[in-house]
């Protein structure tokens, strides 16, 4: 039983930062990976970071372009997504997922378990 609910969405010029939250309201995440992925109006849901169990490894999808960061703190039983140099591209749904494994992350969708239900995330001037 694992129920995830991220925060942090918003409105934010661009340029500007934000930082999602992606944290087990039910259940612990220090034996689960996390994926964050985002879906905009009309396209597909796409990768953009994942980190592992230990937060020792993390992976970025090449669309992130180094301006995303994924952390975990799991006293807080919480993941990260911190997002600098946000471009109205960026707009979407921003959704985590989790998935136990004993080691790295996976940018493949399909292969998490369970989904928090999004935030989303607005680039406009």
């Amino acid at each position: 039983q694992l129920t995830l609910v991220e925060s942090g969405g918003g409105l934010v010029q661009p340029g500007g930062s934000l930082r999602l939250s992606c944290t087990a309201s039910e259940g612990t995440l220090d034996r689960y990976s996390v994926g964050w992925f985002r879906q905009a109006p009309g396209k597909e849901r796409e990768a953009v970071s994942c980190i592992s169990r230990s937060g020792d490894f993390r992976n970025y999808a090449e669309a992130t372009e180094g301006r995303f960061t994924a952390l975990r703190d799991n006293a807080e039983n919480t993941v990260y997504l911190q997002i600098n140099f946000l471009k109205s591209e960026d707009t979407a749904v921003y959704s985590c997922a989790a998935v136990p494994t004993s080691y790295s992350c996976s940018l493949n969708s399909e292969v998490y378990d369970d989904w928090g239900p999004g935030t989303q995330v607005t680039v406009s001037a």
